[in-house]
């Protein structure tokens, strides 16, 4: 059953303490000065905002604020769309990702993605996570079925498809669903998981596992994930940014950004008042 909000943020007291007494945690990700333009539309405008690794950093803000914009931009996934374009520097692990330079192939290795609605691949389970793998050259299937297994058991959900590893993967529940492709995620071991609404369109038992498995795996991973539930950011997440109008008007320890946040619009926004 979903914890009513004060009583989460309760519960979130104690850990947002440790995360101020701890010395500054390395960052993964420093955006500089980002601006993007979708044709004349200025949708993220002076972006200053520092990713700190094994931490869940939340995102949230109404629709069409730059939430899912800029998470695209962390994976250079926005390029996609032709009209796009930026200014400003991203730097990953102290190389900027938006260098014309950069490899943008070797950063889809390290920086996985998982969507909004559950995506596995018209094939078996066991061939929706080995996919990574393969694509990356490993063919021996010893190694394949131990990657599988482990990626699996990472996403906790092996004991649930063990018996049911060459069955279609759209046999299985829509929280199963998005668990395996977390798993198909996990299988190319990246450095940071990008999740852009991973529970929107989960049912709360679905919903609940899936933010369980998300604090597991902050301790191996660093996540960002873009949410409209005030209560999920709550939750799960170490830091919060909440973004309006392209801008990001607050960014700190998420309990402060719940019970006492500096801007006023911040404010109203965790509040209910807009959004």
């Amino acid at each position: 059953m979903v914890r009513a909000f004060d009583e989460v943020i309760e519960m979130n007291k104690e850990k947002d303490v440790q995360v101020i007494s701890q010395q500054q945690a390395k960052s993964v990700f420093e955006t500089t000065r980002l601006n993007l333009w979708y044709g004349e539309t200025h949708a993220l405008k002076d972006i200053h905002l520092t990713i700190s690794e094994n931490e869940v950093t939340a995102i949230i803000g109404p629709s069409g604020c730059g939430k899912s914009t800029y998470l695209k931009t962390l994976n250079r996934m926005v390029e996609l769309v032709p009209s796009v374009r930026t200014s400003g520097e991203i730097k990953y692990r102290d190389e900027n990702i938006l260098s014309k330079h950069y490899q943008v192939e070797h950063l889809r290795t390290k920086v996985g993605m998982v969507f909004q609605k559950p995506n596995p691949f018209p094939k078996s389970i066991y061939d929706n996570i080995a996919y990574g793998p393969r694509i990356h050259g490993i063919r021996n299937k010893k190694i394949l079925d131990q990657i599988v297994e482990k990626s699996l058991r990472d996403a906790a959900i092996w004991d649930e498809v063990k018996d049911r590893l060459h069955e279609n993967a759209y046999g299985l529940s829509g929280g199963q669903q998005q668990r395996i492709c977390i798993a198909r995620c996990l299988a190319i071991e990246p450095d940071v998981i990008l999740m852009d609404e991973p529970t929107s369109a989960l049912d709360p038992i679905s919903t609940l596992k899936v933010e369980e498995l998300i604090q597991q795996l902050k301790a191996n991973y660093s996540i960002v994930i873009v949410t409209h539930n005030m209560q999920q950011a709550a939750r799960i997440s170490d830091k919060t940014a909440f973004f309006l109008n392209g801008e990001v008007v607050e960014f700190d320890v998420t309990n402060k950004i719940f019970t006492n946040p500096h801007d006023k619009r911040t404010e109203d926004y965790v509040s209910g008042r807009f959004g």
